[in-house]
């Protein structure tokens, strides 16, 4: 194990309270004693830590959100045999956060034979992996906590493969939209990118109530602000049609659902289809499923989709 991930251990609770708060990681308790030290140029805190089984957990102070943000990690079971492992953003969905995959999807037991390390950060109840047009509520700059912050602290304190070539971004709803905005704008810093169920177009009919149903989530998380207002040209950079060509090399997988009853998916998969034919039109391979069902995740399809991220990323021993 690592000289930072021991130092970061030191903080975890100790005792029956301490297993009891850890089942359900995002109870946000402090700690006690001293938290692990941010990585030098992440402008990252840790104000809470710990940890239960292969789970981190670790709440952040931070200038680029009002509050403090939360982040699990899942360790791989063999972590500490020496190697350097790929990593895994997953992103979470509106009215969901950090703890929506362990809660809801079995992410532990669903990955617990991969060599890979999955982080999964709070992006906001409806954040929209953005940094917003304008916020009443302080800042709310998730794409720059992401981007800017996040991926070096965790370089930095794990034993990742800190280069494009061991990185995947995969996300559901809201946070599919925010894999596929994060390769489009970031395009050097992910091999990997998977979208599950979430809006891949921002233009168009389709893409102009995308745009909408952000702006209007958004509202309550900024106190009557908005993530894009009528910005188009952090619409266009934002929008994965608009940056086909850095999706060039990677590897892409897409699911949607195909349930026209449910107002979410009926929007989500006509822009899965336009994405889908504008990779045609450049000539970029790419994995598409769709199914049929509403808004949700199908644990199955992520098990492909983990199938798919560890063939694909770089792994040294």
């Amino acid at each position: 194990m690592s000289l930072n991930h021991s130092i970061t251990r030191r903080g975890m609770f100790k005792g029956a309270g301490g297993i009891a708060a850890a089942s359900f990681l995002g109870a946000g308790a402090i700690l006690g004693g001293s938290a692990s030290p941010a990585h030098a140029n992440s402008g990252l805190e840790v104000v809470a830590h710990q940890t239960s089984g292969r789970m981190e957990y670790y709440r952040f102070s931070t200038s680029c959100i009002s509050w403090t943000p939360r982040v699990n990690i899942l360790l791989p079971k063999n972590y500490d045999n020496g190697c350097r492992f790929p990593v895994l953003y997953l992103l979470h969905g509106p009215s969901e956060n950090f703890s929506k995959f362990d809660r809801d999807d079995d992410i532990r037991n669903l990955a617990i034979a991969d060599d890979l390390i999955i982080v999964m950060p709070d992006g906001g109840a409806a954040g929209w992996y953005c940094n917003p047009v304008k916020s009443n509520a302080g800042p709310q700059m998730w794409e720059t906590f992401h981007i800017e912050q996040l991926i070096p602290w965790v370089d930095a304190n794990f034993r990742t493969i800190a280069q494009c070539e061991g990185r995947a971004v995969s996300g559901f709803s809201m946070g599919g939209f925010g894999a596929l905005k994060y390769t489009a704008k970031y395009s050097s810093y992910f091999a990997s990118v998977s979208c599950h169920s979430g809006p891949a177009n921002l233009r168009g009919d389709y893409g102009r109530a995308v745009v909408q149903w952000a702006n209007s989530s958004s509202s309550a998380d900024l106190a009557g602000g908005c993530v894009y207002g009528s910005d188009e040209v952090r619409i266009k950079a934002d929008n994965p049609v608009d940056c086909v060509e850095k999706f060039k090399d990677k590897r892409i997988f897409l699911f949607t659902g195909t349930d026209s009853r449910n107002s979410h998916e009926r929007c989500i998969v006509h822009t899965h289809r336009e994405f889908r034919e504008t990779l045609h039109k450049h000539g970029i391979e790419h994995e598409h499923c769709e199914d049929s069902g509403g808004h949700h995740i199908r644990k199955e399809r992520l098990r492909q989709d983990l199938d798919g991220i560890i063939g694909h990323l770089w792994r040294p021993c």
